[in-house]
């Protein structure tokens, strides 16, 4: 099974930047479209964004659009998270997963997906 790792997350001023980087195992460039989630305590997992690894599809949430960017270096297995302007209301755990269900309206997880650990953002206002 793929192995996935995040990291970068931090204490952060609001409106500064932070970049969580994921990193995966044997993967399979053409087929697993990787994808960030976030989740608060008693809240409901969010979609963030998602992209292939050729960048030729990519989804952003309306809750970060125009803020985040998501990247990949296939070299390095990694698929950056850039996140700019950030808020208080970002403040999250963020999970990355490979294999997801990823277009330009929506990104969802599927049973088949592989989870990392979370690394956690927490942005002081």
């Amino acid at each position: 099974q793929v192995q996935v790792v995040e990291s970068g997350g931090g204490l952060v001023q609001a409106g500064g930047p932070l970049r969580l980087s994921c990193t995966a195992s044997s993967l399979d460039f053409d087929d697993y479209p990787m994808g960030w989630f976030r989740q608060i305590p008693d809240k409901e997992r969010e979609a963030v964004s998602c992209t292939t690894w050729t960048g030729s599809t990519r989804y952003y949430a309306d809750s970060v659009k125009g803020r985040f960017t998501i990247s990949t270096n296939s070299s390095k297995n990694t698929v950056y998270l850039q996140m700019n302007s950030l808020k208080s209301e970002d403040t999250a755990m963020y999970y990355c997963a490979t294999d997801v269900s990823c277009a330009p309206s929506h990104l969802d997880a599927m049973s088949t997906s592989s989870w990392g650990p979370g690394t956690r953002v927490t942005v002081s206002s």
